[in-house]
C-alpha cells in the first residue's frame, strides 16, 4: 500500500536523537550508510542498488542481498556502469509498487541519468538517488570527475527534492524524508570527506527538516548572515566564530535542502533570513550563481566560478578560497 510502519515516527526521530547525542566526525556518505542501516531494519520494502559503485557510494546496509540471474529475492541491484539504465529501472520499480527504491553513483555521473531523474520529477514518483563525491573535495581525480553545476541544476528542477547535509544528523533527516516523501524524486548528495558534527538543541534537530534553519546565532538582531550546506557548514561557523570574537553580531544557517526551506511559511522564512539583515555571505562548493535567491546581489558568494583542478582536497579548498580566512575577510568587506 505504500504505508510506513506504525511505529515508524517514533523509532526514526529516536534514532536521529541519538546520533545528535553521540556525535561522530565521519563522511556524509558513510553517515548514510549508518542511516539505511537505521532504518532499513523497519522497511522491508527497501529496494537498494548502484551503478557499479556500491563500496564508494556506501549504499550496501547488512540486510542487503543482491539479485542474481538465479536468485530473484534479493533487495539490491547490481546495475553496473549503467547510470540512466538504474535511474530508468528505478522509475520503473516505483510505478510498479510496492517498493521504495533507490540508486546510487557519483554526483558527477547523474549527469547520465539526468534525463530519467527529470522523468520521475515530471511523473512525481519516488526514486531516491544517493550521489556521492560531492565536489572539488573528491581531489585528485580532478574536474572530470569533480561536480560543480549538478548541484545547481538537480535544485532548479521542478519536483525535485534535493539535499546536501552536513554531517550525521542531518544526513539521517534527509534520508528520513526522502523514505516519506511519495509525489516526487529525492536527491540525497554526500562528500568523500570526514565532516565534523555540529552542536543542536532538541528545537534544532526538529528544524532540520524544514530545509533551512539557525545553526548558530547571536545575542540580539545579526548583523551578518553566514549560509551555508554541506561541507561547508562547517567552515562556516569557524569563520562566525572568529568574527563573533571580534565583536560581529553573526548568525550561521544551514540549508541543506533550499527547496523545503522555500516551502516553508513566510513568517519561518523571515525568522531565519530577517529581510532587514542584507549582509549575507553563502557559502558552497558548487557553482555561485545559483545562491543570488538568499543574499541578493548585495550580498556575497563564496563558490566556484570555474571548473575544478586535480589536487588533494586540502589544496584544492585552499586555491578556490574555501578558508576560514577568507570567509572571514569577505564577510569584513561586506558589514565595512
Amino acid at each position: 500500500s505504500g504505508g510506513l510502519p506504525a511505529e515508524w515516527e517514533e523509532k526514526a526521530n529516536a534514532i536521529i536523537a541519538d546520533l545528535q547525542a553521540n556525535p561522530a566526525n565521519i563522511a556524509s556518505r558513510k553517515a548514510s550508510q549508518n542511516a539505511l542501516e537505521a532504518f532499513g531494519a523497519m522497511l522491508p520494502e527497501f529496494m537498494g542498488g548502484s551503478a557499479d559503485l556500491a563500496p564508494s557510494n556506501l549504499t550496501m546496509w547488512s540486510g542487503s542481498k543482491a539479485v542474481t540471474a538465479d536468485d530473484a529475492s534479493g533487495n539490491y541491484i547490481h546495475y553496473g556502469v549503467r547510470e540512466f539504465a538504474m535511474t530508468a529501472i528505478i522509475n520503473g520499480i516505483a510505478l510498479h509498487g510496492g517498493f521504495v527504491p533507490y540508486g546510487a553513483t557519483f554526483l558527477m555521473f547523474m549527469e547520465y541519468a539526468r534525463n530519467a531523474m527529470r522523468m520521475a520529477a515530471l511523473m512525481k514518483i519516488q526514486n531516491i538517488q544517493v550521489y556521492t563525491h560531492d565536489s572539488i573535495g573528491l581531489g585528485e581525480d580532478g574536474p572530470t570527475h569533480q561536480p560543480v553545476e549538478q548541484i545547481s541544476s538537480l535544485r532548479l528542477t521542478p519536483n525535485m527534492s534535493t539535499w546536501r547535509p552536513c554531517d550525521q544528523v542531518e544526513s539521517a533527516v534527509a534520508w528520513k524524508l526522502a523514505i516519506e516523501r511519495k509525489d516526487g524524486p529525492t536527491s540525497l548528495i554526500f562528500s568523500r570527506q570526514n565532516l565534523a558534527q555540529q552542536a543542536r538543541d532538541a528545537e534544532q534537530v526538529a528544524n532540520i527538516a524544514k530545509g533551512g534553519y539557525i545553526l548558530k546565532d547571536c545575542v540580539g538582531q545579526p548583523e551578518l548572515i553566514l549560509i551555508a550546506t554541506g561541507s561547508e557548514v562547517e567552515l562556516a561557523v569557524e569563520a562566525a566564530a572568529q568574527l563573533s570574537a571580534e565583536g560581529k553580531q553573526v548568525r550561521v544557517v544551514s540549508m541543506p535542502a533550499t527547496d523545503v526551506y522555500d516551502k516553508q511559511d513566510a513568517a519561518y522564512r523571515e525568522s531565519v533570513l530577517p529581510s532587514d539583515v542584507t549582509a549575507r555571505v553563502a557559502i558552497e562548493a558548487g557553482i555561485v550563481d545559483f545562491w543570488y535567491k538568499y543574499v541578493g546581489f548585495d550580498g556575497r558568494i563564496i563558490g566556484m566560478h570555474t571548473f575544478g583542478e586535480s589536487a588533494p582536497a586540502g589544496e584544492l579548498f585552499k586555491m578556490f578560497g574555501f578558508t576560514v580566512e577568507n570567509v572571514v575577510e569577505t564577510a569584513k568587506e561586506l558589514v565595512e
